[in-house]
Parts: structure tokens; C-alpha cells; sequence
């Protein structure tokens, strides 16, 4: 029996089982998702409907619920309520402007999500129906496509987001937004028309403007190598190189274990313009940031990526993704080591760095301490890197244009070294091992490696990274020991260069598809031979004569220093030259395709849920 309560004089009887009242909003909504039209018995309907807060959770759950079927029958009601959206931001009342973008938000979205289910409606059919859809606008992953970004190029918000970045609260709140909508803003119709955005960021020398980007993007690095290390130590095994506060993500795990975490091309994209195109955004690179705990930057969704060797089968188009990452990462650096001033910054030995690279534990080295990391110029890092790189990616499914990409990096800032007479204090034998081993491996999978990939393009920049050493060493290397180590090193592995020698020998002599190629290696390997030839009957000679079955180092140098005199090599044309990167030449379709990949990662990822009202009232009081 139903209790009877007396309030007030009132007799009245209760239930504990009473439904809460629906706030007015929501029934709104409801009758939204009649088949009525709701302003039949609600003229003003509309004009209430965007005074109401919005209740994001509700309309949102409610489009889940329904399938596409159900969709389909109320269709005018939302296409009325995505065209009254629309009309009601060109308002002047903030209160029905807020409510109207987050309404639009939560409606497109919504709808989009259904268009992934089974029953395949159309998107822009639902949201504002075929014939107005011209007028309206365009849904597209191709933002070259997205008509509606034309506004944006002729009413610029280029120095809104340079305030943003500039003002540590904005930038606290909205930084790393702000960075992805540049990178994606630079990307619009870039190779077709004159893009604004890209001339002026090629200008901005703000130092706090450019200190601000450098934070944003450094704090979404550190996230990414904070991500990884946490799953690298569930895992205890993987491998992670990230040349900090510079680059980062270049990455490869054990054959045995998945680490799965999301790559963050956004923001390799961000750091690639900014470096591309802007000169001064250099100095920013190594800086340290006192707010970096400060800056929000979203939280990675459900990993997606699994971090897998390159030598085993992807399970999808992850490793396709990660190989993307890969060779963005090894763009930035090859626009940093043909820059001049990048690498005079670089280069500087009045400015030294402790850079923590995370190397792949490999059964034949110790995992290396970070406690004693050498003080260096940043150069060093980045040698370090591309060492790295090489020992730990000769693989079966070998990353071709990755090694290229990595080779034409090392020769650049040797160039460099050369041009400047840069004299790096550099453990040179670490890279020399590192090359010669790549050639091992090449000719060790010979057959394998040439069904896919003309091996000799690699095998002829390495040669000739040997003879830059060899032809203008004496520029460069730190000291006259260097050099002589460096004869050592070839002396010591002849039979690695006796063996590619007789290969491209081979395949030079006959009349197959390799004929040209070889032959190229064949004649860069002339001063490599010399040397070989001339200096092993000297080497066999004194351990002869002083009865000694195997020299030691020392006593190899010591041979090698006096017959130096005797020693005839050829000179070499265009060894310190190269071509110059060119992204529109050559890099336009993957730029294009990865564009239009972190477009979808960015509107899949919107969080709608923390647009509140309050929040975007006091920030569209403040829009003069």
C-alpha cells in the first residue's frame, strides 16, 4: 500500500518507484526523434531549443541507439535540426552560438559514427539531405577538398594561433589543438595554389611564439617515449630510440613481444613544417621547458599500433603506419642536416648535450648505462641514432628508403664537417662497423634482398661514405689516429669488401638487369682495393719477418703509418655532393596520403565532452 504523507496541510500519496522529471531539453530531444515535425505545435521551437544547455551525453546516446532504419524515418528532423545548427552560429547571442556548435558537434558526430554500421546510409544524406548538400558543405578526409578551409585562407586565424602559443594559459588549455590545425592548415592545396599560412610561418621569429610551439610539441613527444617506456617495462624487452626534445619515434620491438602504442604523426607532422620551413624554429629544438608538465595533451585512445619488427608479417596496416612514422622522423632529420645554420647549431661544441637513447637490447652488447652519458654537441646524438638505426633493422622485409633516407644523413653532416672543417670528436669506428655490417648483410641475403630492392643503390652510398672518409678524412676526423684508424677498420675487414667486390664483379659481367648498377659499386670501390692491396703483402711481410702469427692493433697501425708514402689512390668527383631534399618533387603523395590519414585520426579523436558551456562562453566573450 502507497504511503500517505501530509505536507502543508496536503494529503498527498508517494511512491518510491516515481521516474525523475526529464529536464526540458531532453524532452526537446525526444521530440526531435519523433517522426512529427516538433515546430507544428512549437513555433518558436528552434529558437528554445539552442537557449537550453546543452545535454551532450543524452543526444549523443541517443543516435547510438537507434540503427540506421530508425535513422532514416526521422531524417527531416535531422536535417532541420543540422540547418537550424547552422544558422543559429551566425547569431550574435554567444549563449546560442555555444550551444549550436556543440549541438552541430555532437550531431555530426553521432551521425558519422552510424555510417560505419551495417546498414550503410549515406552521411551527408542524413545530415542535411542530397539536395542541399552542394549549398551546405562537404564531409571529406581530403582537407584540399574542404571548401569550407578557403574562408580560412583569406580571413586568416594564423595570429589567433600564434597567440595561443605564445599566451602560457591558452596554450596550456588549447597548445597542442592549436599546433595539429597549423600542420594541417600549412597542408591546404599546398602544391596547387599559394598557401598563406605556410609564407607566414616561414617568417615568425618570435621567440616566444616559437618557444611555445617547441613545448607543445616536445611535451606530446615525452608523452609518446613515457607511453612507450611504461610498455617496454610490462614487456621487459623492445626497443626505443628517440632523439629527445628533437625528434623521437623511431622505434622496433623483440620478435617475441608486441608493444602496442599510438604513434602521434600530428605532431611529427607539426615538428616537420616548423623545421621545413622556419629557420629560426632551430634554436628551439634543444631547449629545455620549465612548464613541460603543464601543457595538455590528449591522452592516446586504446592503442592501435602495435609496435612489430619489421621482419615478421603485420597482422593489418599497422606496420605500414609505423613505417610512415619512420620516414617522417628521418625527413625532419635530413631537412635539419642540409640546413646551414641548423648545423652550425648542431655542431657547436660550446653547446653540449647528454642525449638519452634508448638502444635495443642485442645479444651481442651490454645494454648500455645512462648513468655516465657523455656531455656532446647534438650532432653526436644524431650519429648515435642513425648507428642505431643501421645495427638494428637488418631484417628480411628490410626497410629499403628507410636506410637511404638514414645513409643520406650521415653523408650530409659529413658535408658539412667537411665544408666548415669541422673536426668532431666523434667515436667514428663505431659507424665505420655499423656500414660494414650493412654490406655483410646485404650480400648475405643477396637473393632474397634483389626480388624486391636494387641493393646497389645502398651498397654504393656506403662505398662512398667509406671514400669521403678516405679522400678528405684529413679535414675532418678529430686527429691523425682517426685516420689511421679508419685504415685499420678496412684493413681489418677486408674479406667483407673482397666479397662485394667479386659480387658486383659478377654481376657486372653479365648482361642482366643489375649491369649498371654493380658496375657503379664496382668502380667506387677502387680506392677501397688500393688500399687493401697495398698495405695486407706489407702487413704479412713484417709478421714474417719478427715471427709473429697474429699483430696486434698496434703493431697493424704501426705498418700502415710507414707505408702511407708508398700508398696511390685515385680522386674522386662529387664525393661532398648531394641532392638537395625536395618535398614537392618527391614526397608529395606521401604527404598527401599522411595528411589525409591524421585528418581522420583528428576528427575520430575529438572530444566533444569537454567542450562545456562555461568554458566556451568565457572564450567567445573574449573574440574581439
Amino acid at each position: 500500500m502507497a504511503q500517505v504523507e501530509k505536507r502543508g496541510g496536503l494529503l498527498r500519496k508517494s511512491s518510491a518507484s516515481k521516474k525523475p522529471l526529464k529536464e526540458k531539453v531532453v524532452l526537446m530531444y525526444d521530440e526531435i526523434f519523433m517522426t512529427e515535425d516538433p515546430s507544428k505545435c512549437s513555433p518558436r521551437f528552434w529558437e528554445e531549443l539552442f537557449l537550453m544547455k546543452v545535454n551532450l551525453e543524452y543526444l549523443e546516446g541517443k543516435l547510438e541507439s537507434l540503427d540506421g532504419e530508425e535513422l532514416m524515418k526521422i531524417k527531416d528532423n535531422i536535417n532541420c535540426l543540422f540547418q537550424h545548427c547552422i544558422q543559429a552560429l551566425g547569431e550574435e547571442h554567444p549563449i546560442r552560438v555555444v550551444n549550436a556548435l556543440q549541438t552541430l558537434c555532437a550531431l555530426i558526430r553521432g551521425v558519422h559514427q552510424k555510417n560505419k554500421s551495417t546498414s550503410g546510409f549515406d552521411i551527408i544524406n542524413m545530415l542535411m539531405g542530397f539536395d542541399k548538400a552542394e549549398l551546405c558543405m562537404k564531409v571529406t578526409d581530403n582537407i584540399s577538398q574542404n571548401t569550407i578551409l578557403e574562408y580560412v585562407m583569406i580571413n586568416s586565424i594564423f595570429e589567433a594561433i600564434l597567440q595561443i602559443l605564445s599566451h602560457p594559459p591558452s596554450r596550456r588549455e588549447h597548445g597542442y589543438d592549436a599546433v595539429v590545425l597549423l600542420a594541417l592548415l600549412v597542408n591546404y592545396r599546398k602544391y596547387e595554389s599559394v598557401n598563406p599560412y605556410i609564407v607566414k610561418l616561414s617568417i615568425v621569429d618570435d621567440e616566444a611564439t616559437l618557444n611555445g610551439m617547441g613545448l607543445v610539441i616536445a611535451q606530446a613527444l615525452s608523452e609518446y617515449n613515457r607511453q612507450y617506456k611504461d610498455k617496454e617495462e610490462e614487456h621487459q624487452s623492445g626497443f626505443f630510440s628517440a632523439l629527445t626534445n628533437m625528434v623521437g619515434s623511431m622505434f622496433i620491438a623483440d620478435a617475441h613481444e608486441k608493444i602496442s602504442v599510438q604513434t602521434n604523426e600530428a605532431i611529427l607532422l607539426a615538428l616537420y613544417e616548423a623545421v621545413h620551413l622556419n629557420r629560426n624554429f632551430i634554436t628551439v629544438l634543444a631547449q629545455s621547458h620549465p612548464e613541460m608538465g603543464l601543457v595538455t595533451t590528449p591522452v592516446s585512445p586504446a592503442p592501435t599500433t602495435p609496435v612489430t619488427p619489421l621482419g615478421t608479417t603485420p597482422p593489418s596496416s599497422d606496420d605500414e603506419h609505423r613505417l610512415h612514422s619512420g620516414k617522417l622522423c628521418l625527413i625532419i632529420l635530413t631537412c635539419i642536416a642540409e640546413d646551414q645554420y641548423a648545423n652550425a647549431f648542431l655542431h657547436d661544441d660550446n653547446m653540449n648535450f647528454r642525449v638519452n637513447l634508448h638502444r635495443m637490447p642485442m645479444r651481442h652488447r651490454k645494454k648500455a648505462a645512462d648513468k655516465n652519458l657523455p656531455c656532446r654537441p647534438l650532432v653526436c646524438a644524431v650519429l648515435d641514432l642513425m648507428v642505431e638505426f643501421i645495427v638494428t633493422h637488418m631484417m628480411k622485409e628490410f626497410p629499403m628508403d628507410l636506410y637511404i633516407r638514414c645513409i643520406q644523413v650521415v653523408h650530409k653532416l659529413l658535408c658539412y664537417q667537411k665544408k666548415c672543417r669541422v673536426r668532431l670528436h666523434y667515436t667514428w669506428r663505431e659507424l665505420w662497423s655499423a656500414l660494414i655490417n650493412l654490406l655483410k648483410f646485404l650480400m648475405s641475403n643477396e637473393t632474397v634482398l634483389l626480388a624486391k630492392h636494387n641493393i646497389f643503390t645502398l651498397a654504393l652510398m656506403i662505398v662512398n661514405l667509406f671514400n669521403m672518409f678516405i679522400t678528405y678524412g684529413d679535414t675532418f676526423l678529430p686527429t691523425p689516429s682517426s685516420y689511421d684508424e679508419l685504415y685499420y677498420e678496412i684493413i681489418r675487414m677486408h674479406q667483407s669488401f673482397d666479397n662485394l667486390y667479386s659480387m658486383v664483379l659478377r654481376l657486372s659481367t653479365n648482361a642482366g638487369q643489375w649491369k649498371e648498377a654493380a658496375s657503379k659499386v664496382t668502380h667506387a670501390l677502387v680506392n677501397i682495393r688500393a688500399i687493401i692491396n697495398h698495405f695486407n703483402p706489407k702487413i704479412e711481410s713484417y709478421a714474417a719477418v719478427n715471427h709473429i702469427s697474429q699483430l696486434s692493433e698496434e703493431q697493424v697501425l704501426e705498418v700502415v703509418r710507414a707505408n702511407y708514402d708508398t700508398l696511390t689512390l685515385k680522386l674522386q668527383d662529387g664525393l661532398d655532393q648531394y641532392e638537395r631534399y625536395s618535398e614537392q618533387h618527391k614526397e608529395a603523395a606521401f604527404f598527401k596520403e599522411l595528411v589525409r590519414s591524421i585528418s581522420t585520426n583528428v576528427r575520430r579523436n575529438l572530444a566533444f565532452h569537454t567542450l562545456s558551456q562555461e568554458v566556451l562562453l568565457k572564450e567567445f566573450s573574449t573574440i574581439s
